[in-house]
This record gives structure tokens, C-alpha cells and sequence, in this order.
């Protein structure tokens, strides 16, 4: 059955503020919280699946995931930059997984006061594990949709986020 969120919705919304919003205000904001929500029940998910079949975190998996996909080696401010993170917090996770020949800094051959790093090959391997598993149990979150739903889920989130990249920054 399908519901149409602005039927819910039979009066305005009093904010509080003095002016009653429109149904179509109170809709967006529903849809964001239920956004939010599913990305808080997905993350803790896959946060308790990686820590319990691998014991690892999510933040390794995501910075293993960059290194994955630059096999040349990233500098420290670029994996900050791509994983919206200080860099302090990669600094620490990068030390972990040096220590643990996960990955390995390497001189910066044109800036000698940088280095970049990359998965080593025992790090290529367990990634790739990793990779595949998680693959699978994100595929099974949404096992409920058929197809045609996915895509035109894949659609509509693609529809807001261009809407949102395009939007001018906020001072």
C-alpha cells in the first residue's frame, strides 16, 4: 500500500513561530527524519557486522575503501578531505593500520616533507573480503525492494541531491 505523505496531513502545522507551515514543509521534514533514521539503523548495522566478522571498524573500512580506490596512495590531507574527517583522525588510524602492515607510507618523491599511503597486499586482501561481505550485507537491507523500486529510489535520492549540490553555500 502506498501512502501519500501529504495526506497525513490534514491541517497546518504550527511551529511555534507564529506562521503554520504547509503540509508540504511538514512532508519534507518527515521524509528527513526518516532519512536520517534509515541512516542511523543501516550505519549501526554494518557498524556491528564489520566489528563482529572482521573486528574491524567502520572508519578502517571506509579509509581501506579510499586506499582501495587509489592504488597509487593518497596523502594524509586528501583521505581527511575524502572522508570528512580532521587530520588527527586519520593520522591515528593510518599509525593502527601501519602497525599492522594493513597499509604503508611511502615518500612523496616531488614534496619530501610528504608522504602517501597505500594498501600493502595483505591490506589489498583483507579489504577485498571485507569489500565483498559488506557488499552482501547491504544488499540484503534492502532484500524488500523489487527493481523498479531501487531505481526509482536510486532516482529520487539522485533527483534531491542534485538539488542540493546545487544550492549556494551557506555563509
Amino acid at each position: 500500500m502506498t501512502k501519500n505523505i501529504t495526506a497525513e496531513v490534514a491541517q497546518p502545522v504550527y511551529t511555534g513561530v507564529g506562521q503554520p507551515t504547509s503540509n508540504v514543509d511538514h512532508a519534507a521534514l518527515r521524509i528527513w527524519l526518516r532519512l536520517l533514521t534509515c541512516h542511523n539503523l543501516v550505519e549501526t548495522r554494518l557498524r556491528n557486522q564489520l566489528r563482529n566478522g572482521f573486528e574491524t571498524t567502520l572508519p578502517r573500512f571506509d579509509l581501506m575503501a579510499q586506499l582501495d580506490r587509489h592504488p597509487e596512495g593518497l596523502k594524509m590531507r586528501d583521505l581527511s578531505r575524502l572522508l570528512m574527517v580532521t587530520g588527527g583522525n586519520i593520522t591515528g588510524l593510518t599509525d593502527r593500520l601501519v602497525d599492522e602492515g594493513l597499509i604503508e607510507r611511502r615518500d612523496d618523491p616531488r614534496d619530501r616533507r610528504a608522504f602517501s599511503v597505500c594498501l600493502t597486499p595483505k591490506g589489498k586482501t583483507q579489504f577485498q573480503e571485507m569489500a565483498a561481505q559488506h557488499e552482501q550485507w547491504v544488499s540484503s537491507l534492502f532484500g524488500d525492494f523489487e527493481e523498479k523500486e531501487m531505481n526509482q529510489l536510486s532516482d529520487l535520492l539522485g533527483k534531491l541531491k542534485r538539488h542540493l549540490s546545487a544550492l549556494p553555500p551557506v555563509a
